[in-house]
């Protein structure tokens, strides 16, 4: 779209995360404009894990990390928003610059580092806002926490977020808080897992409502862990698995501007990898198990290509910077009345 084009111009002379703040302080002021440069929201009633979804494309979480701007995100037609990641404690994050663009191959690094306002102010803001998408929090710990009492900072925001949020998902594959993968590793994980699922009885008594809990898993991840993974989320009752967070691997930008910078990579070099993790995760959870795909998306191909490979749902993040709100209904359309491909691959995770 022209006009999506121009502001993008224009933000693109700013540093990368300037121009984030300018945009998420215009759409948090005006949710209206959320609106302004997208197509007709897309209906495409999903029901997944008894949740109601518009259509299967979301908000992938890192976007609005404080809930600020959920109702501008809501009029662009997102049939799922996840906001965060949150911590227990405020936190400013790792030092800047933090944020690298790289145009040619509509990728961005990012190594912010949880930087949010904590989950209180998190929490007050999702319960007062109006917003027809499904409402998802993503929960992780603080920098300084150290990592044997990270599982008391998951549990601290699972509390919190409980009863304003309509799905939480656990993330332990930021590459950029030191150590936070070593929370993937079979034993810790599986202890994490079962204390969130413990904490869920009794919130769920407490509330007289079940929340969906996801997990969110990085693509630089070898076979014997994406196993372990898959079978410690079903053993423990985990909802779904959201596949991919970004990569650490420079393989698709070795050489262009910034590529040397530390962080998580992501857009449309990520889409091959995230692609590979998510049907290897079908193949090992079966068909009937919740995979949301995120990693790379930037058209209703893209897309598409996720749902083939084994995605309920996917997410959009990097995507909407580089093609604007329009994606969302591109990719809405390119997804109604789809059905998964069951995709057969080698399967290296027996």
């Amino acid at each position: 779209m022209k006009g999506y084009r121009l502001a993008r111009k224009a933000l693109f002379t700013l540093d990368a995360e300037r121009s984030h703040e300018l945009t998420m302080a215009w759409l948090s002021r005006y949710p209206a404009s959320g609106s302004l440069f997208a197509s007709r929201p897309v209906d495409d009633p999903v029901r997944l894990m008894g949740l109601q979804f518009r259509n299967r494309v979301g908000l992938a979480a890192g976007l609005d990390k404080n809930g600020e701007a959920i109702e501008a995100f809501d009029r662009m037609g997102f049939g799922f928003i996840e906001v965060g990641t949150v911590t227990p404690r405020p936190q400013r994050g790792n030092d800047r610059p933090r944020m690298f663009r790289i145009p040619s191959e509509k990728a961005l690094i990012n190594r912010l580092g949880f930087n949010n306002q904590g989950v209180d102010a998190l929490v007050k803001r999702a319960a007062c806002v109006r917003r027809r998408a499904v409402l998802g929090i993503n929960i992780g710990k603080n920098a300084d926490t150290p990592m044997e009492q990270a599982e008391l900072d998951y549990l601290a925001c699972l509390h919190k977020v409980y009863a304003v949020a309509d799905y939480i998902t656990v993330n332990i594959s930021s590459p950029n808080t030191k150590n936070l993968r070593d929370l993937q590793q079979a034993g810790r994980f599986d202890s994490l897992l079962a204390s969130l699922a413990d904490a869920r009885e009794t919130l769920s008594a407490r509330y007289g409502a079940r929340r969906p809990i996801l997990v969110k898993i990085a693509p630089d991840i070898d076979d014997e862990g994406l196993a372990s993974i898959a079978d410690a989320a079903r053993k423990h009752g985990i909802d779904g698995l959201i596949a991919t967070n970004t990569t650490v691997s420079r393989d698709a930008v070795a050489g262009l501007p910034h590529a040397h910078e530390t962080g998580g990579l992501s857009g449309a070099p990520l889409l091959g990898a995230s692609n590979a993790i998510l049907a290897k995760l079908r193949e090992r959870v079966g068909p009937d198990f919740p995979l949301i795909g995120v990693g790379g998306i930037q058209s209703g191909a893209d897309a598409a290509a996720k749902r083939a490979a084994g995605a309920d749902l996917v997410q959009i993040y990097t995507g909407l910077i580089y093609r604007g709100p329009a994606l969302v209904g591109e990719c809405a359309r390119a997804l109604r009345g789809t059905v998964p491909a069951l995709p057969r691959v080698v399967d290296a995770l027996s």
